[in-house]
């Protein structure tokens, strides 16, 4: 009996290179969209584009990430994590060849640069989000599970600290280098999924769409009324983050005449407090989910708060420590709703149920941009209050709804 509890305690420590190689997935794909934020500006100059089809660059990414991501679910589940995981990171890597041959080559490349992020999205769909069942299926024991999604967490939030600052720093020297680092990125991480990480022990047959169409309609008929509120939280925080994230990107060049690696390492502060929160929330929630709840809810009226503070001034020092506040918000709250998700959740349909959520969670990543795009043509306010009152519906859905997964 001390034995099998002296393992378990050690599981953590044993599978910490796979651990490694899992949180390079979120990581580079992060990296693979975000760094393209503060070069967005940039591309509208080369290539002659308005703010709007900028925006798409990262709209049409995650679109396809939306309706895919539900399949790599289906197919991960039936098939195993690995199988699906390898050949979608070169997929990824061979959708970010085709933008940046694209953008080298071509005197009009806006359309095969968006068929390459099509292709880069499809990737994607079964990459990062298949990292969180994968995870559940390695530990026995919640809390391992619940800190190592916040390591997981962590990677995706550091991939979004490090991206502005690599993806300016790579368009200084050649405006469409970005596009060329995924590809590499993508082939360094299947390496280390394909060597370091060992396949979990799987008893039970592989099931048949009709037995997993079965169980995901028992799920959702069980969680169904929490499931929804994880669901729309996490699509706000995503639409709310990178709506953020192109407002900031714009002002900083058009408003305040900051460009180029300094420009990236301006917008990597607000994400840094964002991946320092995730990390310190992921070591602290443990199995409570109550506690999660609560957090959820705190990181919310914080960030609504940022978000109303926007509008009373446009001093840069002010924007960006109200931004750095916004970011608290967020950070605290991802690990939250990735924790409910895989602890309630049973293993055989967690595969399908967290790429639903992930799905979910790229809805808001594609409206993000392009409403902030609109938003922007008009009053502050306007950004402010759409963004709140957005805010102001996750804090429903978090208060009424999520409490119920503690009974």
């Amino acid at each position: 009996m001390d034995s099998q509890l002296d393992h378990k305690a050690n599981d953590l420590h044993e599978k910490r290179w796979a651990i490694v190689s899992l949180a390079s997935i979120p990581l580079i794909m992060t990296l693979g969209n975000s760094m393209l934020i503060p070069v967005l500006p940039l591309m509208e100059e080369k290539i002659n584009i308005s703010s709007i089809q900028s925006s798409y660059i990262i709209t049409f990414y995650s679109i396809v990430a939306i309706f895919l991501i539900p399949i790599a679910g289906f197919l991960s589940d039936r098939y195993g994590r690995k199988i699906v995981i390898i050949p979608s990171l070169l997929i990824a890597g061979a959708g970010g060849f085709l933008s940046g041959y694209a953008a080298w080559k071509m005197e009009s490349p806006y359309l095969m640069i968006l068929v390459g992020r099509v292709l880069q999205g499809i990737g994607v769909s079964g990459t990062a989000p298949i990292v969180l069942p994968l995870v559940g299926d390695m530990f026995e024991r919640e809390r391992d599970v619940s800190t190592t999604l916040g390591l997981i967490e962590t990677a995706n939030t550091l991939g979004k600290v490090l991206s502005p600052i690599l993806g300016a720093a790579l368009a200084s020297v050649i405006w469409f280098l970005p596009f060329w680092t995924i590809p590499i990125f993508c082939i360094v991480s299947a390496t280390f999924v394909l060597f370091l990480v060992k396949k979990p022990n799987k008893k039970e047959a592989p099931f048949s769409f009709k037995r997993y169409w079965q169980n995901t309609k028992a799920t959702f008929k069980e969680h169904g009324t929490w499931l929804l509120a994880v669901f729309i939280i996490g699509i706000i925080l995503m639409f709310v983050l990178f709506g953020v994230l192109f407002y900031l990107s714009t002002v900083l060049e058009d408003k305040y005449q900051i460009e180029g690696i300094k420009k990236g390492f301006y917008l990597a502060v607000p994400l840094a407090a964002l991946c320092l929160s995730s990390y310190i929330a992921g070591k602290k929630i443990g199995s409570d989910i109550k506690l999660m709840r609560a957090i959820i809810i705190i990181g919310l009226l914080i960030l609504c708060s940022s978000i109303l503070a926007i509008g009373f001034s446009d001093y840069f020092i002010y924007i960006l420590f109200v931004f750095v506040i916004g970011g608290i918000g967020i950070g605290v709250g991802l690990p939250c709703l990735d924790a409910i998700i895989t602890q309630t959740i049973e293993k055989e349909v967690r595969g399908t149920t967290t790429c639903l959520y992930s799905s979910a969670r790229y809805i808001g990543v594609a409206l993000g941009p392009p409403v902030t795009a609109v938003l922007m043509k008009y009053n502050i306010w306007w950004m402010v209050v759409v963004f709140s009152i957005s805010i102001a519906i996750a804090v429903f859905f978090a208060f009424y709804k999520i409490h119920r997964t503690a009974n």
